[in-house]
């Protein structure tokens, strides 16, 4: 057999193939067989805060967008799969990661702790649910500094207690709506 008609046989049984799985993905679809899109989510117990709401993923993050300078801060790094996944034609639910930091905290941590910079922006996590909701999640500040206060005087841990409390106002006034 030439290399042309392999090609060809080849060609017809991937066909076939791709036929056969699309049948079978259809009945599936139709007999009310589900896919999971995303892990089960599971958050960790020990430091983090984890709000449920009943507003969509991009209500929710238009609301932490606005709420994050209504209480003083900056929404300083952006970065999420679901934009890019589209692009290569894959879906996945709405998941976002939202950097908030202050340059007069940045200075103070800085004098305080130089490896504990690697942590800020403090992060707040956008996810959506199956059912259409999303989720608005993060590690408490507090939670993030702790390993680097050993290294000096209490004034680490003091900025992360105003962050906590800072963050806590955002996360309350972005899922008010």
């Amino acid at each position: 057999m030439s290399l042309h008609a392999q090609s060809i046989s080849t060609s017809r049984q991937h066909s076939k193939c791709r036929h056969i799985v699309a049948t079978l993905l259809a009945a599936m679809l139709m007999l009310g067989v589900t896919f999971p899109v995303a892990a089960e989510t599971q958050w960790p117990e020990e430091g983090w805060q984890v709000m449920p709401t009943q507003q969509s993923y991009a209500e929710l993050l238009e609301s932490l967008r606005e709420a994050v300078p209504a209480e003083g801060m900056a929404v300083v790094t952006e970065a999420g799969p679901t934009e890019a996944a589209a692009q290569r034609g894959e879906t996945i639910p709405g998941n976002r990661v939202v950097g908030v930091f202050r340059n007069d905290f940045a200075v103070r941590a800085l004098r305080s702790s130089v490896p504990a910079m690697i942590e800020a922006p403090v992060r707040f996590y956008v996810t959506e649910q199956a059912d259409g909701t999303a989720t608005l999640s993060w590690k408490t500040p507090t939670h993030v500094f702790t390993p680097y206060a050993h290294e000096g005087d209490e004034t680490l841990l003091e900025i992360a207690e105003e962050l906590d409390a800072i963050f806590m106002a955002i996360a309350e006034r972005a899922t008010q709506r």
